[in-house]
């Protein structure tokens, strides 16, 4: 928060994985500097393709519907992150599930963490490197998530009073595909992403538009010792105003 005060950003949103736990001191702190904060979350839902990650925006940090799937989530992110040190160990790096855990702290468990406590153990150089060497989908300790359907991400959204879109998806956001999801609750599309091209960027928002889909856009950023690609720093994208403002209507009902 004090880096969005800093960078004189009106507002942000916080979208951690699978957690809502870090909302109530966000927004406590950017009262206190100015700078408002739309609570939210990011999911990750099963997709044609394999996984599409969803961002629920403006969602209740204590509801019990919505905490008892995150709960659920989490789990799943130590399973995973479990299997993954054992994949680490099985190829013989001295990594150890406590390191892991060392590392993530009181977040939900995923793929950075492991890839950080690598770095920091010197394993491998780097953030890029932890990913590409091991924990890229199609590296050897990769392992699957356990992902719900995108429906029911949506209605467990909606059903709390939040906006759903759909994060980061490239060349995967085609008209088809999008309405698709639509048709499942979908509201809004990411638009303006660090790794979205002036042609996806483009096209995605021409397709918005003809959908009526709201309009979303992020940093991605996961913080200054992360700079896997598609990452980006806080405040990089240069998000409309407007747009939030769309995002207020819709959930209000004005």
């Amino acid at each position: 928060m004090r880096r969005a005060a800093e960078l004189g950003l009106s507002a942000i949103a916080l979208t951690d994985h699978d957690t809502l736990g870090g909302i109530p001191e966000a927004q406590a702190e950017g009262e206190r500097l100015g700078v408002r904060v739309v609570s939210g979350c990011e999911f990750s839902t099963a997709a044609p393709w394999g996984e599409i990650h969803v961002l629920g925006y403006f969602l209740p940090p204590a509801e019990p519907r919505l905490d008892e799937f995150l709960r659920r989530c989490r789990e799943d992110r130590v399973r995973r992150g479990r299997a993954m040190v054992e994949g680490l160990q099985a190829w013989g790096v001295d990594v150890s599930f406590d390191d892991l855990a060392e590392e993530t702290g009181t977040a939900a468990m995923g793929r950075p963490h492991l890839a950080r406590a690598l770095v920091r153990l010197g394993k491998v150089p780097s953030v890029d490197d932890a990913f590409s060497q091991w924990l890229a989908k199609g590296r050897p300790a990769y392992v699957e998530k356990t992902l719900p359907s995108f429906r029911e991400v949506a209605e467990l959204v909606h059903g709390v009073g939040g906006i759903v879109s759909a994060a980061h998806l490239k060349d995967r956001g085609t008209r088809p595909i999008l309405t698709a999801f639509k048709e499942e609750g979908l509201d809004a599309v990411e638009t303006r992403h660090p790794g979205h091209s002036g042609e996806a960027r483009a096209r995605l928002t021409a397709l918005a538009e003809a959908l009526k889909l709201l309009r979303t856009g992020g940093s991605d950023w996961h913080g200054d010792l992360d700079s896997e690609s598609g990452h980006s720093l806080i405040g990089s994208q240069e998000v409309p105003a407007e747009w939030l403002l769309e995002l207020d209507a819709r959930v209000t009902g004005s």
